[in-house]
């Protein structure tokens, strides 16, 4: 797949994968190992993009006292 590819997070996960067995395999020209860490990085750095507009996004419900209530999701690094 080219860099100019949208990619879904499933399927930017699948090609990491594949790169990953790629590099791994090291039967590939030092050039071509060369260009698929640089996709592998781009992808990455993509996938925590998206990981990261989708934690944004997350809500979380709690009931208290039979009210509903929203508040926003945060991680423990934060």
């Amino acid at each position: 797949m080219s860099k100019t590819t949208n990619h879904t997070f499933e399927t930017a996960m699948k090609r990491l994968e594949e790169i990953v067995v790629a590099l791994d395999d090291g039967s590939a020209p030092l050039d071509e190992l060369i260009k698929l860490f640089e996709e592998g990085t781009g992808l990455v750095k993509l996938c925590n993009t998206m990981l990261d507009k989708a934690e944004s996004k997350v809500k979380i419900l709690s009931e208290k006292n039979g009210v509903v209530t929203e508040e926003d999701f945060t991680t423990t690094e934060e």
